[in-house]
């Protein structure tokens, strides 16, 4: 582990110790480490320079739309029906009589995820998108469990 010494002015100093008791964290490190990971996993997504070399993810994609208007609903459905081997699982949730959110799962090779998250995104009548990526990497090691057939390989998270 590595240390490193920042200051900050009084104002926002402040502001991150309020920061840090709202969400719980422990220590201000914890806090700090969060905050980089989320800026560095959002600047490699951002650039791609990451995610052209991560061969996997899994994201979370959520996003709005009015459930009354059936032809949003039937191509967002459509198209998770077409890209089924990298939909994990969804979930719909009503927010009033005519908005839904809907939230899904997405796993697989990094380029198509982002591709159908973005798609997803996209449709009209689909508001208020967003996907968050974690990056994975894969443990070559072959392995088998007791009573499993056949080796698989397990996806870790990036550090």
């Amino acid at each position: 582990m590595q240390r490193f010494t920042i200051s900050l002015d009084d104002e926002l100093a402040r502001q991150f110790d309020g920061f840090i008791a709202h969400k719980g964290y422990v220590n201000r490190s914890e806090a700090v480490r969060d905050l980089i990971r989320a800026r560095l996993g959002g600047a490699t997504q951002d650039s791609g320079a990451d995610a052209a070399r991560a061969r996997w993810c899994v994201a979370n994609l959520s996003y709005v739309y009015d459930h009354h208007d059936q032809t949003v609903a039937v191509r967002v459905l459509d198209l998770q029906h077409q890209h089924h081997d990298l939909v994990v699982a969804s979930m719909r949730t009503h927010l009033d009589h005519h908005h839904c959110l809907e939230t899904a799962v997405l796993r697989g090779p990094a380029k198509p995820v982002r591709a159908l998250a973005d798609q997803l995104i996209a449709l009209k009548g689909v508001r208020h998108g967003q996907v968050h990526m974690v990056l994975l990497e894969a443990d070559r090691r072959s392995h088998r469990h007791e009573g499993g057939a056949g080796t698989h390989i397990h996806l870790s998270p990036r550090n």
